[in-house]
C-alpha cells in the first residue's frame, strides 16, 4: 500500500495545548480519537506526532480505500505508529478493526484517528456500523478553534493552573488588546489558518465555515437532507441565544417569523443534534454545588457555538457592528471566554460549568477540576461598575457555598475584555483579568 503523509511546515504550526494531552494519552491507550469542529486543526495537530498517514478524504485515493476497508481493513492499518487514519469515519468500519488490533498487541501508541463528526451509533442490522464502545482501548480527546494564548493574542502571564495552586503574590499583567481588537477577534474566531491570514481575508473564514455547515454538513452528517436555508435560520436564532437557556420552543417560534412551512419541535431538535453531531454547538451543563440553605438550581444547559464567530457569521455582524452593539458584543464574548475556558480546562482536568438559582443568582462559569477544586469566574466587558457587579454575585455565591461539605472556591475571577492590567482586588481578593492575559 501506497503510504501518504504531508505534514505542514513546522514553521507554520502553532503549539496546541492539546499537543501534551495527546501524546500523554498515546503512552497510556492503544488509540486516540481527536474529536471537534472542522477546520480547528485536529489533522495538522496529529500530524506532529504521526510516523503514518492514511487520509481517507484523499479524492484521488477515496474510493479505492473504502473497497479496501469492505473487503481487507486490516491493509489499510498498515504502516508505522502512531498511524494517523484521518476522516476514519467515512469507513466506520475502523474503529472495531482499530479496537481488535489493539487488543491483540502489546504497548500502546498504535493510532489517531480524526473526524468532524461523532462516531456512528452501533446498529446491529448493519455491518458498517460500530459494535464495541470501545472502552479502554480508545482514548477520546476534543479540540476546539484555538484560545487566543494558542493563536498569540494573549500573552499568558496569568496562569489558571498557579491559581488553583495558590500563586497568586505579585499578581500583575498589562493588556495589549483593546475592545476594536477583542471585536475582531471574536469574528474572525479560533480557526488556525484565519490566524494566519491578513484580517480582511481571515473573517472571511468564519463565513464559508457557515455556509458549508447550511450547505452541506449538516445533512452529510447522517445522510439526512436538510433544508439549508432552514438550517441558516435556525443558526440565526441559535446565535440570538448565546449565554441563554432558551427553551426549545422559543427557538421554534423565531425559526417561525421567517419560515413559512410548518415546524414541530422534533424537526427542530432533528437539527440542532446534527449541528451537535459536528461540534458546531457546544452547550454548557449546569453546576450543583454543596449550598448552606436550600436553593431551587435551574439544570437547563446554557446554549453556545463552539465559536463567537459562527454566531456573527451567522448574523452577518462584523467587528464594527459589534462596536457599535455593545450589550451584543458582550453576548459574544462570553462565547469567546467559554470557548477559551474549556481549552484550557482540558489541560487542567476540568470542565466549565454554569450555575443560576431561581433567585436570579449567576454564575457565567465555574471551572470545576477534577481533585474537586473549582474556581468561580464572571465575564465583563469591562469597566468598574461592571467589574463591581460581577465581584458582588461571585462573592454571593460564594458565601452560599456548603464548605463543610465541599472545598471553597480556589479563586474568584472577573474576566473582561478590556483593562490595561490584571490584579487582584484589595476589597474582597477578586481578581480582575483581561482575556488577553489568561492561559491555562
Amino acid at each position: 500500500m501506497q503510504q501518504i503523509s504531508i505534514k505542514m511546515n513546522v514553521t507554520m504550526y502553532k503549539k496546541r495545548i492539546l499537543d501534551k494531552l495527546l501524546e500523554r494519552k498515546l503512552k497510556g491507550c492503544g488509540a486516540v480519537l481527536m474529536e471537534g469542529p472542522k477546520w480547528c486543526g485536529k489533522t495538522t495537530t496529529c500530524e506532529q506526532q504521526a510516523k503514518s498517514t492514511l487520509y481517507m478524504s484523499d479524492p484521488e485515493h477515496k474510493s479505492q480505500y473504502l473497497r479496501l476497508a469492505d473487503i481487507n481493513i486490516k491493509k489499510l492499518l498498515e504502516g508505522e505508529t502512531p498511524r494517523l487514519i484521518d476522516e476514519w469515519q467515512v469507513a466506520p468500519k475502523f474503529w472495531d478493526a482499530i479496537r481488535y488490533d489493539v487488543d491483540h498487541r502489546e504497548g500502546d501508541g498504535f493510532y489517531m484517528l480524526t473526524g468532524s463528526s461523532v462516531p456512528p451509533e452501533a446498529n446491529k442490522d448493519d455491518k458498517n456500523e460500530i459494535v464495541h464502545s470501545g472502552t479502554g482501548r480508545i482514548a477520546r480527546l476534543t479540540m476546539r478553534p484555538m484560545s487566543l494564548f494558542e493563536s498569540g493574542e494573549s500573552n499568558g502571564e496569568i496562569s489558571l493552573a498557579a491559581l488553583f495552586r495558590g500563586e497568586t503574590e505579585g499578581l500583575y499583567s498589562e493588556n495589549s488588546l483593546d475592545l476594536s481588537r477583542i471585536a475582531y477577534l471574536i469574528c474572525r474566531g479560533g480557526w488556525p489558518k484565519a490566524t494566519l491570514q491578513s484580517e480582511d481575508i481571515a473573517l472571511d473564514r468564519a463565513l464559508e465555515y457557515f455556509d458549508a455547515v447550511a450547505n452541506v454538513d449538516a445533512s452529510k452528517v447522517d445522510g439526512v437532507q436538510r433544508d439549508p436555508e432552514r438550517v441558516k435560520r435556525l443558526m440565526r436564532s441559535y446565535a440570538r441565544q448565546q449565554g441563554s437557556q432558551t427553551a426549545l420552543a422559543v427557538i421554534r417560534e423565531d425559526m417561525l417569523a421567517n419560515d413559512s412551512s410548518t415546524l414541530d419541535e422534533d424537526t427542530v431538535n432533528s437539527y440542532l443534534k446534527a449541528l451537535r453531531k459536528i461540534f458546531v454547538i457546544e452547550d454548557m451543563h449546569a453546576w450543583n454545588p454543596n449550598l448552606r440553605s436550600k436553593t431551587a438550581i435551574r439544570t437547563s444547559d446554557t446554549r453556545y457555538y463552539v465559536d463567537p464567530s459562527i454566531a456573527t457569521a451567522a448574523l452577518g455582524l462584523g467587528p464594527q457592528d459589534l462596536i457599535n452593539d455593545l450589550n451584543t458584543m458582550g453576548l459574544f464574548f462570553e462565547t469567546l471566554c467559554v470557548r477559551d475556558l474549556r481549552v484550557y480546562a482540558d489541560a487542567l482536568d476540568g470542565e466549565v460549568y454554569h450555575y443560576r438559582d431561581k433567585t436570579g443568582l449567576e454564575c457565567d462559569t465555574v471551572l470545576h477540576l477534577r481533585n474537586g477544586q473549582y474556581g468561580l469566574i464572571e465575564i465583563k466587558l469591562g469597566g468598574d461598575e461592571l467589574i463591581n457587579d460581577g465581584a458582588s454575585a461571585l462573592k454571593t455565591l460564594a458565601d452560599k457555598i456548603d464548605t463543610t461539605k465541599m472545598k471553597k472556591p480556589s479563586f474568584l475571577m472577573v474576566l473582561t475584555a478590556t483593562g490595561d492590567f490584571a490584579y487582584q482586588r484589595k476589597e474582597d481578593g477578586v481578581f480582575v483579568v483581561p482575556i488577553g492575559c489568561l492561559r491555562n
